[in-house]
């Protein structure tokens, strides 16, 4: 699988630029299944939802131009036989996954058998926020809010570097540099901090920084 994971989404040329190059194709050629799972627990959940599938969230993910567009909803997967959706998500040239929760997201992606399937998908999985740091190994108790029932900050561990979204944003005083550091200092490896404007791609495990904004690489 191929991997977009954003701070604040598709926000700018270059990281559509370098979604295309993923996709191999337009976006408007290209159908998408959104995942709005993460947002629910957090408050204001449904109204935030509802914000992201019609392209309101002010983080651009649903609203550029898919050709087409399904809701996945993680926490009613488990209540489905397989039949109903792995098909369809098997056959779907990009994942967009809402933000919001991180433990929440990661436990429903398991529960539900999602994943398990996404090292074996071709699509594109862009991640905006929650949906980029469920990839990690662990997200840091700095951003713990959901407790999953097993407890821990320990996620999918599909990539071996953990993320600090939302970089300096106006609206987040406590996501600083300097708390970005404390948190970096905490984390077992590597680990970025991004503004909204900052993307990492990862293909076959290469990665690669897309950003017109601020970003900074802290290593063990």
């Amino acid at each position: 699988m191929k991997l977009l994971l954003t701070s604040g989404g598709i926000s700018n040329k270059s990281i559509r630029d370098a979604l295309v190059d993923m996709l191999d194709k337009p976006i408007e050629e290209s159908n998408a299944l959104c995942i709005p799972t993460a947002v629910y627990a957090i408050p204001g959940g449904a109204w935030n939802a509802w914000k992201f599938l019609n392209g309101q969230s002010g983080a651009p993910m649903c609203e550029v131009g898919w050709k087409s567009m399904g809701v996945l909803e993680l926490s009613a997967l488990p209540s489905l036989g397989k039949e109903h959706w792995v098909p369809m998500v098997k056959e779907i040239d990009v994942l967009l996954v809402d933000g919001g929760d991180p433990l929440y997201l990661n436990y429903w992606m398991k529960q539900s058998g999602l994943a398990e399937l996404l090292p074996s998908l071709d699509s594109v999985y862009v991640g905006l926020s929650a949906g980029s740091m469920v990839m990690a190994p662990s997200i840091g108790e700095f951003f713990v809010n959901w407790t999953p029932p097993s407890g821990g900050d320990e996620t999918l561990n599909l990539v071996d570097f953990a993320m600090f979204p939302h970089l300096e944003h106006e609206m987040l005083p406590y996501n600083t540099m300097a708390n970005a550091e404390k948190w970096a200092a905490g984390m077992q490896g590597p680990a970025y901090a991004m503004d909204d404007q900052t993307a990492i791609k990862v293909i076959d495990g290469e990665v690669e920084v897309v950003s017109e904004g601020q970003w900074k690489l802290f290593t063990p």
